[in-house]
């Protein structure tokens, strides 16, 4: 009998089993912040921290209806640390100010699975113009709540969902979800600071495999909502010379008790030949607001970089960008990235003068192609930005990265 059981039931549970995989992430990250500011509380953010990733994600079992089951667990452990040295978003911080030793968090997700169509509920990490998880630090920041995305239609993708909670990249708590204040942003919340649902849907439409369009809509229940455009095309000039061609725009409004009213412009139009890549883009805010985004994710803007989107109210903004690939001075792994952008007439309150500011970033990349360090990965990154209203900054991150397929 127990044998007629076993015979009945292993079958349902092959994909479930034959399809999944799991791996580890390794991430070690230095980051140095300096704010050049003599009369500055805190002159400085420095930090060191070595970060563990293991995903798991299941198969489906077979039928009509697929079942499976994700997981997500995460430790950061701090190496180096002060009391006058935080605020990196490395690290947890008690309310002495010291960051804690270690901090971990596990996610897990369930999901259904019909033809073409897959429902998760859980731990959630969006990649949408309207809600962007941030993974710029030691640990990625995730959502808590359902997301159904469905390519039922050729060429098509559907999604669908709702947030009820955010889990920021150095918190290890599931919190209500707010609307990003920066510098110049200009918000005004009125007494709903915080909602517990974000709603979302979209729909992506692939022309040809080098163009695509699509439409997404995003509301944070009782502070703001959202419509947003996207184009992306890539024309292939020649055998080896391409232009690619990134257009974006949203208008974002008030959902109840803010003040947010935003038009988001932004075009980037980049020429790739034999390894190299220049960049030009532009990007311009009008409305009474600044761009409005979930605060702790990365708001989807053509001039977002290292430290600073250029999303202030009102802001004019243009970026210039060189990449270099050394594949094809025959050192595979081996990149170059520079670039500068430039913006003003940000409308600062209180100030007569409209503000303005810039930033240049540089990064260089290396990641091992072969050999027993295959895929190790070593990044720096090194910016400055200088601004009339808000701080000035130099930055550089270390980042030693390595992912290693456990099956």
């Amino acid at each position: 009998m127990c044998g007629a059981v076993s015979t009945v039931h292993s079958p349902a549970y092959a994909d479930f089993i034959a399809d999944s995989k799991a791996s580890i992430d390794l991430r070690n990250y230095y980051f140095n912040r300096d704010f050049r500011q003599s009369g500055a509380a805190q002159s400085k953010a420095e930090e060191w921290a070595q970060g563990f990733v293991l995903r798991y994600e299941s198969g489906f079992t077979p039928g009509a209806i697929g079942v499976g089951l994700d997981a997500l667990g995460m430790l950061g452990v701090k190496l180096d640390s002060s009391p006058s040295r935080t605020g990196t978003g490395l690290l947890v911080t008690d309310r002495d100010g010291r960051a804690q030793d270690e901090y971990s968090k596990l996610g897990l997700t369930a999901k259904l699975r019909v033809a073409q169509s897959t429902l998760k509920a859980g731990t959630l990490m969006p990649k949408l113009p309207v809600a962007m998880y941030n993974d710029t630090r030691l640990l990625p920041q995730t959502f808590r709540g359902a997301w159904l995305n469905s390519v039922e239609l050729s060429n098509t993708t559907f999604d669908l969902g709702r947030l009820d909670r955010i889990n920021l990249r150095n918190s290890t708590d599931n919190e209500p979800m707010t609307v990003f204040n920066g510098a110049a942003r200009n918000i005004r919340v009125g007494r709903q600071a915080s909602s517990e649902r974000f709603d979302f849907a979209g729909v992506t439409y692939r022309w040809t495999p080098t163009l695509n369009t699509a439409y997404h809509y995003g509301a944070l229940d009782g502070i703001y909502r959202q419509h947003y455009l996207t184009l992306s095309h890539k024309l292939a000039l020649t055998e080896r010379q391409s232009l690619t061609s990134d257009i974006r725009w949203a208008r974002s409004l008030d959902e109840g008790g803010s003040n947010v009213e935003n038009s988001a412009l932004g075009a980037m139009f980049t020429y790739s030949a034999i390894g190299h890549s220049v960049g030009l883009g532009y990007q311009r805010m009008s409305g009474a607001t600044g761009f409005a985004n979930l605060n702790g994710t990365d708001a989807y803007l053509i001039n977002l970089v290292q430290i600073n989107d250029f999303g202030n109210q009102d802001e004019r903004s243009w970026q210039l960008r060189y990449d270099y690939n050394f594949t094809a001075l025959g050192i595979p792994g081996l990149t170059f990235m520079t670039r500068y952008l430039s913006g003003d007439e940000v409308t600062v309150h209180n100030r007569a003068q409209a503000g303005k500011e810039w930033e240049r970033d540089t990064e260089l990349a290396y990641v091992i192609q072969s050999g027993a360090l295959k895929n190790l990965a070593v990044k720096w990154k090194n910016a400055s930005t200088r601004s009339n209203f808000a701080s000035d900054i130099d930055e550089n991150r270390l980042i030693v990265s390595y992912s290693l397929a456990i099956w």
